[in-house]
């Protein structure tokens, strides 16, 4: 089958509309006819090559949202015409220890979407049936692409490590910060927001933090000494780590999921005394990404976006690049 995709042919290069052959479709294969498609900060890099790992011609796109158009002969669970997303992996091994634990994302074999695959900048994707994830049928479908890949890698860390009762902070009010404050919001903990911009404060509240702090105000910072449960840092830029690791109360987290390239600072000892931890995380496994669905629905989750035609995708990932994106961008198929 032949579709229409958006193709970047080297790094930092415009994409063109192509028809691509997507070839015969596998056992266990699901094709998707894209309807939305979430523009995020990692199809950037993917583009620019930032990581060292793009392939080209690239096509990228990684937070689908369309319906099953055709399934593989071996594809379970999932019927044609049904609502569907796919996120940042479209493959695993399954039989490795990791994919027969349930950490499928922690798979050594997984395929990003947007890396040796077709992404959904696209007419058509395709998926293996464990990574094509069924969309409930309360949730608002055009606004739910950005949950596939910035949701679940924020609500991870907050299922697996927070509790209702925790005070979390939230480090970066953008389009990660922002869906993890609706979360932790939600969830029932007692939200602080830390960002740079003064611009955010009201929305951060609006958004559900409890209070509001600027990141570059480090005697601000220094103020909340000892009293955060659970730190999550979106961002990837330097901060005063010092004093955002003295936030942590005993036993306290603090929990990357920004992409910092550049090696964060520790201090130890201060660690040791309080029995801190520093840790980490990518997206999540399937059955991780069907619980945020879940639960976003449940909480009528949805991120802010801003919509826009998929044939405007040059100009779509130079306002993401700009910074100017409040707070994620969507695109809609327009073929």
């Amino acid at each position: 089958m032949s579709a229409k995709a958006w193709v970047a042919k080297g790094p930092k290069q415009k994409m063109a509309l192509e028809s691509i052959d997507l070839g015969p479709l596998g056992h266990e294969d699901v094709e998707v006819a894209v309807e939305h498609c979430g523009v995020c900060h990692s199809d950037l890099s993917v583009l620019n090559n930032d990581w060292g790992i793009s392939q080209y011609p690239a096509v990228l796109g990684h937070e689908v949202i369309g319906r099953v158009s055709a399934l593989g002969p071996g594809a379970k669970g999932l019927k044609v015409g049904q609502h569907v997303g796919v996120g940042w992996t479209a493959n695993s091994c399954q039989h490795c220890r990791q994919c027969l634990s349930g950490d499928q994302h922690l798979c050594n074999k997984a395929q990003p979407t947007i890396v040796g695959r077709r992404g959904g900048f696209a007419s058509h994707i395709r998926a293996h049936w464990s990574w094509t994830i069924p969309l409930p049928d309360a949730l608002n479908c055009a606004e739910a692409g950005p949950l596939l890949c910035g949701g679940i890698t924020v609500f991870n860390p907050l299922a697996m490590f927070a509790k209702p009762t925790d005070r979390v902070g939230i480090v970066g009010i953008g389009g990660l910060g922002h869906m993890a404050v609706k979360f932790a919001h939600a969830y029932g903990c007692d939200v602080t927001a830390f960002t740079s911009s003064e611009s955010k404060f009201d929305e951060a509240r609006g958004f559900g933090a409890d209070h509001v702090v600027s990141s570059r105000d480090s005697a601000a910072i220094k103020s909340l000494a000892g009293s955060i449960d659970m730190l999550i840092v979106t961002v990837n830029v330097p901060l005063d780590w010092d004093a955002m690791l003295g936030t942590l109360a005993p036993n306290g987290r603090m929990h990357m999921v920004g992409a910092v390239t550049e090696p964060v600072p520790v201090a130890v000892f201060p660690l040791i005394l309080k029995q801190g931890s520093i840790s980490a995380s990518p997206t999540g496994s399937p059955v991780d990404i069907a619980t945020m669905l879940d639960f976003s629905a449940r909480h009528k989750i949805t991120p802010q976006t801003e919509h826009m035609p998929m044939s405007q995708i040059n100009e779509a990932f130079e306002r993401l690049e700009a910074g100017k994106a409040r707070y994620r961008i969507i695109l809609d198929a327009d073929f």
